[in-house]
């Protein structure tokens, strides 16, 4: 017996890759495509210095939005392990998930982050954004969850048969121990 050795399917295909998988590194690709290209226009419509200017100021203020954010969550915190039995209280207008988040985009080089982290921190677009990640996260699941990766997982044999039955190690059985070849001193 092997270990670590994968078992050969029938098929010598390899396994074809999800959608989102192909799809994420391409978009990642034109995201940053997209974000060097506006930032060119806009260093050649109003100079380099502004672009750097924008830059850094968007890592101040994200930073700034991350610290706030951050003590409001650590003051809620201590505030509900103060009080014990007592349930947290809900935050106003959200929790503090997507307020970080745009701090984090603000952060990240780039024209079109600094816009997506703009709307996740606005209170409209901040509730749309929050009700729609509900949704998707409450979706049924359907084929290619995380269950259904178990049960794959546990059927690695072609035929998906399951054998029933019993380990019995030769040091557990009672009686003579078989002795094999000996070997020289």
């Amino acid at each position: 017996m092997t270990f670590g050795a994968q078992q050969q399917t029938l098929d010598s295909r390899p396994p074809r890759r999800g959608r989102a998988r192909r799809l994420v590194p391409l978009g990642v690709a034109v995201w940053v495509v997209l974000e060097v290209w506006l930032l060119t226009l806009v260093a050649g419509a109003a100079g380099g210095l502004t672009v750097l200017a924008l830059l850094v100021g968007g890592v101040v203020v994200g930073s700034y939005v991350i610290k706030r954010a951050g003590r409001r969550a650590w003051r809620r915190l201590t505030e509900s392990l103060q009080t014990p039995g007592a349930a947290p209280a809900p935050a106003e207008g959200g929790g503090n998930a997507l307020t970080m988040l745009g701090g984090l985009l603000l952060m990240v080089p780039g024209l079109l982050s600094d816009a997506a982290g703009l709307l996740c921190l606005f209170p409209p677009t901040r509730s749309l954004l929050r009700r729609a990640g509900e949704r998707w996260l409450n979706r049924p699941a359907g084929p290619g969850t995380l269950g259904d990766a178990f049960q794959q997982a546990r059927m690695r044999q072609p035929d998906g048969k399951v054998v029933q039955g019993e380990v019995i190690r030769e040091d557990d059985r009672p009686g003579p121990r078989p002795q094999g070849p000996q070997l020289p001193r």
